[in-house]
């Protein structure tokens, strides 16, 4: 249980440092003297470096000790978080967040294996529970925090990073001193430098496309079909080569066997449901309703709350049952319908019905999110669950952040539409660029332009959870499919030839085993 607890903080405060500077990164990076595109790169970093790196470290965490590995992890993000809270321009910041992206994805990914090896699957779902609570509340409590740190005069922007250290160096102290994990010494180490360079690479190439694709360049252009069909084709020579090399950063193997392909696509789903939610619901708050940005945080705690109670709860239930599949299902069903009743939402919306549409996608997004790790893992022996864990968050991180810029750039166009017709209906001159909200300042606007904007933004943010429903029902569709998954009582799978072949199977435990039975051969001999 100690090391558990070591293990949750690293989680907890990588997730919070990931959303913890949303509301504070226009004092940030006005203090530090940055531009417009700049402040983009400031998060855009995080996440390139966070997602790309997220399979090589899961392939890692098989080939070397992962203790070793979560300590060099650790020892990362604190450095990383100190270099950002000392930085004195924003370049320096870009570069720190970077490697700050690194220490988050290789934690991440690596709690997740760690506690894998630790605990057998049936007996994690309650763990996994405490995870998805403690995910629930860095997620959507970051920008909350974030801001009021930045709102207290002698604390400041710089804390948003600081804070997470000491939580760190205890958490290292703690699994150094606590965690012992018995692995197998693997001498013959072979690492796929060109496999991971060519999806870290891909990936990025792709994630960039996305990011900037309808601010800088038009969706077609030059420049787009540039970075698709190169991107594209990084990723199409890394399945070559990943398809040939011994020891593969994702082995393929893994990806298209049917739990881990279903899993896949459902936690892509989830994973913009967790990111696009806390996003623009908290800009909805601030720019359709007037809130303030600590507002706007206390007013998402419905989807905290929705995410920490079915986490919790369905975590039991699953490690008392050993069935996964009811409760996934159950999970997409009330993601959908969230989505479902938030896309009716605009700016005067009772708050109660918007809390309950928050509180759909905060149930769907606990009861969903790491059961799915947890089909996977269950499916794979343990000398793979790096991998097969690291390709999991790999996809989820990669569709929620392609799903919150996609959702982005939707909600940009259609507050632009929304404001120059507003404007043109009330008689008064459209200015020049007059569509782009980002320079747009409520406080500062006069009366009749203030309810444009906000009407603007209240019709939109419903019209982008639109297109979130039908993303979450291609979810639900999928995991119907998903086999009705037994969770296993041990550790690993072990190796048993039937027919010639060699398969994985459970190791027997127990009455199990068929000594402990009492079973008898054929000349009366125990078996």
């Amino acid at each position: 249980m100690r090391s558990l607890s070591g293990l949750l903080i690293v989680l907890g405060v990588t997730m919070l440092s990931g959303t913890i500077v949303s509301v504070a990164l226009p004092q940030i990076v006005g203090s530090l003297q940055g531009t417009q595109s700049q402040y983009t790169w400031v998060v855009t970093a995080t996440l390139l470096a966070s997602t790309a790196s997220t399979p090589i470290w899961g392939k890692l965490a098989d080939l070397f000790p992962k203790k070793r590995l979560l300590q060099v992890s650790i020892v990362l993000f604190i450095v990383a978080s100190l270099l950002c809270g000392f930085a004195q321009t924003t370049g320096q910041l870009i570069a720190a967040r970077a490697v700050q992206g690194l220490g988050m994805g290789a934690s991440q990914v690596l709690v997740q294996a760690t506690i894998a090896a630790l605990v057998s699957p049936r007996e994690r779902g309650r763990f996994n529970g405490l995870i998805g609570a403690i995910m629930a509340v860095a997620t959507v409590g970051g920008p909350l925090v974030g801001g009021a740190l930045t709102d207290v005069s002698w604390l400041g922007w710089r804390w948003c990073f600081f804070i997470g250290v000491p939580f760190m160096l205890v958490a290292l102290v703690v699994l150094t001193r606590t965690l012992n994990l018995v692995e197998e010494r693997r001498r013959d180490v072979r690492i796929d430098y060109l496999g991971a360079t060519l999806i870290a690479a891909g990936v990025s190439t792709l994630l960039l496309w996305v990011t900037f694709v309808g601010g800088s360049f038009d969706w077609i252009s030059w420049r787009s079909g540039a970075m698709v069909a190169g991107g594209l084709l990084l990723l199409t020579l890394a399945v070559w080569v990943e398809n040939r090399v011994s020891e593969p950063v994702i082995p393929l193997r893994l990806v298209v066997r049917r739990e881990t392909a279903i899993a896949i696509v459902a936690s892509a789903a989830v994973g913009m449901a967790m990111f696009g939610g806390a996003v623009f619901l908290g800009q909805y708050f601030q720019l359709a309703r007037g809130y303030s940005p600590t507002e706007a945080g206390l007013l998402t705690t419905p989807l905290m709350l929705g995410m920490m109670a079915s986490s919790t709860v369905s975590g039991l239930l699953v490690s008392r049952s050993g069935r996964v599949k009811p409760y996934v299902i159950t999970g997409l069903v009330s993601l959908t319908l969230g989505f479902l009743l938030l896309s009716t939402i605009d700016e005067a919306t009772s708050l109660l019905v918007v809390s309950l549409g928050m509180l759909g996608v905060g149930v769907g997004v606990g009861m969903s999110m790491q059961n799915l790790v947890l089909v996977v893992q269950n499916s794979v022996p343990l000398r793979e669950l790096g991998a097969a864990s690291g390709a999991v968050a790999f996809f989820r991180s990669l569709g929620g952040t392609v799903g919150v810029s996609v959702l982005g750039a939707i909600l940009a166009n259609r507050v632009g539409t929304n404001i120059s017709d507003g404007l043109a209906a009330s008689g008064a001159d459209v200015p020049a660029g007059g569509g782009d909200s980002s320079t747009l300042d409520l406080a500062g606007m006069p009366p009749f332009l203030r309810h444009i904007v906000e009407g603007a933004y209240g019709s939109a943010t419903g019209d982008i959870f639109l297109v979130a429903t039908a993303i979450a029902v291609v979810g639900l569709v999928v995991v119907c499919f998903l086999p009705r998954v037994q969770l296993r009582d041990t550790l690993d799978l072990v190796r048993a030839k039937d027919g010639g072949e060699q398969q994985d199977r459970p190791e027997p435990t127990g009455t199990d085993r068929p000594e402990e039975r009492g079973e008898r051969g054929e000349h009366g001999a125990p078996v």
